[in-house]
């Protein structure tokens, strides 16, 4: 359908930041501190096990990183000391989580250089697995399940722009695990009116933040949604239970319901590689 002048309104242009402008640093930045602080194996376990974007206590991260709760604590006051986690405090318990999502973003990146972990158990496989079938990447989901739901944006005009597949032969700026910056996706009128169906009220959007944005997938290399659009779909369907975290950090999972609910609303056809869990 054609765009309009308010759909235009909607484009990811004109947002502030580096990570939105693609412009060039204007000062120098220390990146061997904050290589270091992701050095060590246990903090990055750590920083892996916060990527979903949630708040979790020093018991829990200790537990994943398999370390004890003296250590933990030292680990992660050097993390909020250099600004790579905040801390809150819930009575006795201290809760802790990323900085924001340009960590989330960073420790996508570094992934693609990084070598990848040996797999020694069946554990390991699964979770490989699970995270590739479903995951979060900060407040939006990515993987197979983020894919599909971009793809079933698209294919029912709610949102316009772009065909979701990424072509390294063509990309001026879009890298894998990266924020995407060649396509310009929008929200059509159509689009809003399908959202408001599943109770998304896009005028109310996270403020300071931009309302579009896309990722370019690492495992699929094909579009993710992202943005303030992003996070709050994700958030609705937590909240209808069509999602649901999985057993792994930052695995999440589809429900029967969402399946069906997906399908119905969004036209997501499921795939072999995307069986739904029981609810």
């Amino acid at each position: 359908m054609p765009n309009t002048d308010r759909d235009r309104a909607h484009s990811t242009t004109g947002t502030a930041g580096l990570e939105s402008s693609g412009e060039p640093l204007k000062h120098q930045t220390d990146i061997a501190r904050a290589a270091a602080l992701i050095a060590d194996p246990s903090r990055a376990r750590i920083l892996k096990c916060l990527a979903d974007g949630r708040a979790l206590p020093a018991n829990a991260l200790a537990a994943e990183a398999g370390i004890g709760a003296a250590t933990a604590s030292a680990h992660l006051a050097k993390l909020v000391e250099g600004a790579l986690l905040t801390v809150e405090q819930r009575g006795r318990h201290r809760f802790y989580r990323l900085a924001g999502p340009d960590v989330s973003a960073a420790l996508e990146c570094l992934a693609l250089i990084a070598p990848p972990l040996a797999i020694t158990s069946l554990k390991q496989s699964n979770r490989a697995i699970a995270l590739r079938r479903g995951r979060s990447c900060y407040d939006h989901l990515a993987g197979r399940l983020g894919v599909a739901l971009m793809r079933g944006l698209l294919e029912r005009g709610i949102l316009t722009g772009h065909d979701g597949i990424h072509r390294p032969d063509e990309s001026v700026r879009d890298r894998p695990a990266s924020y995407g910056h060649d396509a310009q996706y929008r929200l059509t009128r159509t689009g809003r009116t399908a959202l408001a169906e599943l109770g998304i009220h896009t005028e109310r959007l996270p403020p300071r933040r931009p309302a579009i944005r896309y990722c370019v997938d690492w495992s699929e290399h094909q579009h993710h949604l992202a943005g303030g659009l992003g996070a709050v779909l994700t958030a609705r369907l937590f909240a209808l239970d069509w999602v649901r975290w999985g057993r792994s950090p930052r695995a999440v999972d589809l429900t029967d319901t969402g399946a069906h609910g997906m399908e119905r609303t969004l036209g997501i056809i499921l795939t072999d590689a995307m069986v739904p869990v029981g609810c």
